[in-house]
């Protein structure tokens, strides 16, 4: 059973995979005292297994003050590297799960954007003036308040050097004209354009993670692109979490309560109950059973594999009481083409390939039944399912049949546009034979089991199709630049709980040539329809939820079902799972207080509700 390979995160910033495992030599972090990391394995990487502190997890009053996560997403290349904006910084191994307090975060259960270090945020009437209120009382770390002049830093660093902008907010540079400090609590912006989705989609954690404020008193003097905001003799890093680095390697990253945080004094928020928080990278092919012993939080794996686990962990809760057990991903699986490389620009040769894959035969064999086919590339949440409803009412997936599996009319559609099927089986047209490559990343097994199984139905079909995995580095060069066919990605990711940030990926106003990149990812089809874009700007236009949304939505799907520059497969699912051996009250769909991944950002509403089993141990 392959344990490891296909336990990666997929969010909208592209995390290098390591599967490297590195010296397990202590760095001292910060003036607190430097705890040592001893590997439980042998000396040789081969042997690695879990890199715990052993002090730690051999006691048992300290163990049961600890939450240790497990960090799926493999070693850390760059463990010194703490500047939030560096391309190469890791924020998964606890950074922003339990130092960087965001401004608001998105509750995908409640819908509601929930305040943080921000108490509101109002747009003018035109929706092109914005004005943040931040919480009072927040303090930094060291001590030193938090003011709207952070904000302001922080914001005039990116506008400085656009080239920062990371992928979960991308976008932000372009929208804000200026932005100044009212007073020491109120921030106003200026934007571009009008934009009812500012808040939510630059500042609320709507994916994976949102902008981050530095402290300018540390900031203000230094290079962003070599800062590494790491000098423990300085005490930094510093943000506003409640948790400060105590020590870490390139494996293990360990973070202790601060006493002293803000949000306690500001009445905001209890101190939350863990004494310590810990992300480590293990090593489940060496040994599962040590490899798991102590995870009180396991990030996706597959049904196999759960169950493995969850064999030698009998008190694992996951999202779902039973099959499939998982959480909805936001970003649902496509099969995206190329549509400038020839003959992919053929609407109805994408549409054969439609008819032709089987998207239940992906459901059962390459995710083991534990998600669904897709009928949008929307995730299937339910403020999105009322608008994939409307499609339905106005007829549109009668006239355009994409769930329906149909072979002869695959065939149809090729010949239909002069193809001629050749003695070897395959299509052939001016000397050409049909043909399609699917590119998938190699870290992820679902999705090379899926490209197979798709090539095996176009070669039955008569296209000589196959699949070829991509490094990391070739993955983003390819889908960037265009160099290639086809390929099984996520890049529809967006919308949570209204329609127009998916749409907007696939406005021309992002398609490139192949050969330059496009940005973030948009449009990396490079599908260029201004119907579809001028659809896509009038939803933009409007407030989130009006009512003059709805038909715009109706008419921009049309053109793209007609089209189909991108195919949806499956909903992505998450088999996340926690263990209630120490913690208890972890996210659930009976228990859904906030989604569940614990490499996001908005894992401060999970740090802020676990309780400890047993209360005696709680200090």
């Amino acid at each position: 059973m392959a344990m490891h390979a296909h336990r990666w995160i997929l969010i909208i910033m592209v995390i290098l995979v390591s599967t490297a495992c590195g010296s397990t030599t202590s760095i001292a972090p910060t003036s607190l005292p430097q705890q040592a990391l001893v590997s439980t394995a042998e000396d040789s990487p081969a042997a690695f297994v879990v890199d715990l502190p052993p002090e730690l997890i051999n006691d048992p009053a300290e163990r049961a003050q600890a939450v240790i996560f497990d960090m799926l997403s493999g070693n850390v290349d760059e463990p010194e590297q703490w500047n939030p904006f560096a391309r190469n910084a890791r924020l998964d191994k606890g950074l922003h799960q339990a130092m960087i307090e965001p401004l608001f975060i998105l509750n995908y259960e409640s819908g509601v954007i929930e305040p943080w270090l921000g108490e509101r945020m109002d747009p003018n009437p035109e929706q092109d003036v914005w004005t943040l209120t931040l919480r009072k009382g927040v303090r930094w770390s060291d001590g030193e308040r938090l003011t709207s002049e952070d904000v302001v830093f922080s914001i005039n660093l990116l506008l400085e050097h656009p080239d920062l902008e990371l992928d979960f907010f991308a976008g932000l540079t372009n929208s804000i004209e200026s932005v100044e400090a009212v007073d020491e609590h109120t921030v106003r912006f200026q934007l571009t354009a009008p934009n009812p989705r500012f808040q939510l989609d630059f500042f609320s954690v709507k994916v994976w993670g949102s902008f981050n404020l530095v402290p300018e008193h540390i900031w203000r003097d230094k290079d962003p692109y070599t800062f590494t905001n790491y000098d423990p003799a300085q005490g930094w890093p510093v943000f506003t979490g409640p948790y400060v680095l105590e020590s870490f390697n390139e494996i293990t990253f360990v973070y202790v309560r601060d006493d002293d945080w803000w949000g306690v004094e500001a009445g905001f928020k209890p101190l939350p109950a863990p004494k310590r928080l810990i992300w480590t990278s293990v090593n489940m092919e060496a040994d599962l059973a040590q490899a798991v012993e102590h995870l009180d939080s396991l990030g996706n794996v597959t049904l196999e594999e759960y169950q493995a686990i969850a064999a030698l962990k009998p008190n694992l809760v996951t999202w779902l009481d039973g099959v499939p057990f998982s959480w909805i991903d936001p970003c649902s699986r496509t099969l995206s083409f190329n549509t400038l490389q020839q003959p992919w620009g053929d609407k109805d040769l994408r549409w054969a390939v439609n008819y032709a894959l089987d998207r239940q035969e992906l459901v059962t064999d390459a995710y083991e039944g534990t998600t669904t086919a897709s009928r949008h590339f929307f995730p299937a949440y339910p403020p999105l399912d009322r608008y994939v409803q409307l499609l339905e009412q106005a007829g549109l997936y009668e006239q355009y049949p994409l769930m329906q599996h149909n072979p002869q009319l695959a065939r149809q559609l090729i010949e239909g546009q002069g193809w001629s099927l050749g003695s070897d089986g395959y299509y052939e047209k001016d000397g050409s034979q049909l043909s399609l490559t699917i590119h998938v990343h190699e870290a992820s097994t679902t999705m090379q089991r899926s490209a197979e199984l798709i090539a095996t139905r176009l070669k039955a079909v008569g296209i000589n199709a196959s699949s070829k995995a991509l490094t990391n580095n070739e993955w983003v060069y390819h889908k960037t630049n265009g160099v290639f066919d086809a390929m099984i990605d996520w890049d529809s990711c967006g919308s949570i709980n209204e329609p127009w940030a998916s749409m907007n990926r696939y406005h021309a106003r992002w398609a490139q040539p192949i050969g330059i990149p496009v940005t973030n990812y948009n449009n990396q089809v490079r599908w260029s329809n201004e119907a579809y874009s001028d659809l896509v700007d009038a939803i933009g236009a409007l407030p989130l939820g009006d009512a003059r949304i709805e038909p715009l939505f109706v008419e921009a799907s049309a053109i793209w079902l007609e089209e189909l520059p991108f195919i949806p497969l499956v909903q992505y699912r998450q088999l996340i799972s926690f263990d209630e051996t120490y913690w208890q009250n972890w996210p659930s769909a009976s228990n859904a207080y906030i989604h569940p991944p614990s490499w996001w950002q908005s894992m401060h509403v999970i740090i802020h509700e676990v309780q400890p089993v047993n209360t005696e141990t709680k200090k």
